[in-house]
C-alpha cells in the first residue's frame, strides 16, 4: 500500500507559498484566509474494437486563495505557484471581497474546526496508474476487448479507462496545514450487437473506485470472468421479449441502485440545495429543513449514512477543502430524515456547531462548494444472500447495471433504466427482458423497500462525474448499498413511452 505523498510534490515550497498568501491576506484585513495548492493529473485511454481511439494525459496545477473580509468572500487563483504569486493573489482576493461588500446580502461566517498542523494522508491504493506504461494499459484493455470480439454475436466493442491522481496542500489562517494524495480508477468495457434486431449493448458492471491500477487485475474484480459472461448476456438480451408494463416486485442490484441513491437521496440531502441556496443541475429539494426528524423518507429498513472515510470511496479524504476532518454521520435513520451534508459556511447559516466535511473544489481555479460525500444505504447485518433474495420474489424483475435516468427539479419524481433485466417467477430467474424502466416518487420508492440484503450483497458503486454549481464543477463520489427488494414498483416500456 502506498504510504506517503509523492516526493516531488512534497519537494515543492508548499508551506512557504501558503504562508506568504496567508500572511498577506490577514495583513490586508482578512478575518479568515485559506490556501489550496493543487496538482491533479488525469489520464484517459479509449479503444474501439480493441484498437486505440483516444488517449490523453493532462495535469492541472495551481493555487487558489480564499478570504473573508467584513463578512464577504473574496477569491483569486493562478497557475503560478510562487511566493510572489501567492502574495498578489491574497491582495486580489481581499480587494475582491471589499469590492463585493456593497452587493453582498449575506454575512459570511464559518463554524469552527480543530487545528490540524502538518498532517499528511494518502488514499488506499497499491499501484500508481501513472507508473504503468501506456503500452501495458492498452494491452490489458485490448486483450479483454479481443476476447469479446471473438465471440459470436458481438460486432463491436468499446473500452474506456480513466485514472486520476489528485494532490492537495491546504492551509488556513487558524493554523491548519494538511497535504493529501488520492488515486481513483474507472474502467468500462461494452459489447455491441448490430443486425436485423437493431442495436443492443451490454456493459461491464465494475464500478469506479479509489484503487490504483491493481483494480485492473483479477484480484479485486474478476474482469476476465465478467468478459466471458457478456456475450451470453448480450445474446439473451437481443432475443428477449419487450417488458409488459405494470407493477412488479423489483430486486435491484447495487450496480443499479447506487445511481438511484445518488439522485434521490444524495442530491436531495445537500443542505445548500434543500434551503434553496443551490439550484443548478436539477433544482432544489423536496427534503427541506422543516421536515428534519419527521419526514418518512422510506421504510423502517432504510438506514443511509454520509461519510468521507470509507476505504476506497471516491469521496474519501483525510480532510475536506476547508480543513475539516473526515467523518461519518446518519442521513436517514430507520426510514426518517435525520441529517444533511454540510460545509462550514452552510453549517453556520443554519446554526450547526460543526461542518461534516463536505467542502470540495475540483480545481485550484474554483472555490470550494458543498459537495456530496459517500452516501450509502447500509446492509441488514443479518439480511439474506443474493440467492435468498431471488428466491423471495414471486413475480418480479432483477435489475443490474445503470444506464439512463431522469428526475424532476425537486428530486422527487424519477425514472431509471439499467443494463440487465432478468424476469423472476416463483423465486427463479426465467430469462431476460428489455425496454425496462422503473418509475416512482422518492418517498414511495424507498417506502416500498421490503427486504434489504445482507453484507454479502453489499457493493461500493459510484461515478467520476457528479456535476454541480455555476461555473460547473465535477466531483467523484461513491455510494455503497446491498441488493434490495422493492414492492410493486411501476415499470414502463421505454419503447412504448418513446412512441407516445
Amino acid at each position: 500500500m502506498i504510504k506517503t505523498v509523492d516526493a516531488d510534490f512534497l519537494a515543492l515550497p508548499l508551506e512557504k507559498v501558503a504562508d506568504a498568501a496567508l500572511s498577506a491576506a490577514t495583513s490586508a484585513g482578512a478575518s479568515h484566509a485559506d490556501v489550496r495548492i493543487e496538482r491533479t493529473r488525469t489520464g484517459l485511454l479509449s479503444l474501439r474494437d480493441a484498437k486505440p481511439e483516444t488517449q490523453s494525459d493532462e495535469t492541472n496545477f495551481g493555487i487558489g486563495v480564499r478570504v473573508i473580509v467584513n463578512g464577504t468572500w473574496g477569491f483569486a487563483s493562478s497557475p503560478d505557484v510562487s511566493i510572489e504569486s501567492a502574495q498578489k493573489l491574497a491582495a486580489t482576493a481581499v480587494a475582491m471581497a471589499k469590492t463585493s461588500k456593497p452587493l453582498s446580502t449575506d454575512e459570511i461566517s464559518l463554524v469552527p474546526e480543530p487545528v490540524y498542523a502538518k498532517k499528511n494522508w494518502v488514499s488506499a491504493y497499491e499501484i500508481d496508474p501513472f507508473s504503468v506504461s501506456n503500452a501495458d494499459k492498452k494491452d490489458r484493455l485490448a486483450s479483454l476487448s479481443s476476447k469479446l470480439l471473438a465471440s459470436k454475436g458481438v460486432n463491436h466493442t468499446s473500452a474506456h479507462t480513466m485514472y486520476v491522481k489528485e494532490q492537495k496542500h491546504y492551509a488556513d489562517s487558524a493554523g491548519t496545514s494538511t497535504t493529501q494524495q488520492r488515486v481513483r480508477v474507472q474502467t468500462q468495457i461494452e459489447a455491441i450487437s448490430t443486425g436485423d434486431h437493431g442495436f443492443e449493448s451490454m456493459r461491464t458492471l465494475a464500478q469506479p473506485a479509489g484503487f490504483g491500477w491493481e483494480w485492473m487485475d483479477n484480484s479485486i474484480w474478476n474482469w476476465d470472468a465478467e468478459i466471458d459472461q457478456l456475450p451470453t448476456l448480450l445474446a439473451e438480451k437481443v432475443a428477449a421479449p419487450s417488458v409488459e408494463p405494470g407493477r412488479y416486485d423489483l430486486l435491484i442490484h447495487p450496480s443499479n441502485l447506487w445511481l438511484t441513491i445518488h439522485e434521490s437521496i444524495g442530491h436531495a440531502t445537500e443542505l445548500d440545495r434543500a434551503i434553496g441556496y443551490e439550484a443548478n443541475y436539477a433544482g432544489t429539494s423536496f427534503a427541506t429543513p422543516d421536515k428534519l426528524g419527521t419526514l418518512k423518507y422510506g421504510s423502517s429498513l432504510m438506514n443511509v449514512t454520509g461519510d468521507r472515510n470509507t476505504e476506497h470511496g471516491l469521496s474519501t479524504v483525510g480532510w475536506d477543502d476547508e480543513g475539516v476532518a473526515a467523518q461519518r454521520w446518519d442521513i436517514v435513520k430507520d426510514g426518517v430524515l435525520v441529517g444533511y451534508q454540510l460545509d462550514r459556511r452552510i453549517a453556520a447559516a443554519v446554526d450547526k456547531e460543526r461542518s461534516n466535511g463536505c467542502a470540495y473544489s475540483d480545481s485550484p481555479a474554483h472555490v470550494p462548494i458543498q459537495r456530496m460525500p459517500n452516501v450509502s444505504l447500509q446492509a441488514n447485518p443479518t439480511g439474506p444472500t443474493l440467492e435468498k433474495l431471488i428466491e423471495s420474489v414471486e413475480d418480479g424483475i432483477y435489475i443490474l447495471g445503470d444506464k439512463s435516468w431522469s428526475i424532476d427539479m425537486q428530486r422527487y419524481n424519477f425514472q431509471f433504466t439499467g443494463q440487465q433485466f432478468h424476469r423472476i417467477k416463483n423465486g427463479k430467474i426465467v430469462g431476460q427482458l428489455k425496454d425496462v424502466a422503473y418509475q416512482a416518487t422518492t418517498t414511495d420508492f424507498w417506502g416500498s423497500m421490503k427486504t434489504v440484503g445482507g453484507p454479502s450483497t453489499y457493493v461500493l458503486g459510484g461515478a467520476f462525474n457528479c456535476g454541480k454549481a455555476q461555473p460547473g464543477q465535477v466531483a467523484a463520489v461513491s455510494h455503497g448499498c446491498p441488493a434490495a427488494v422493492f414492492d410493486k414498483v411501476n415499470v414502463l416500456n421505454t419503447v412504448a413511452e418513446a412512441s407516445k
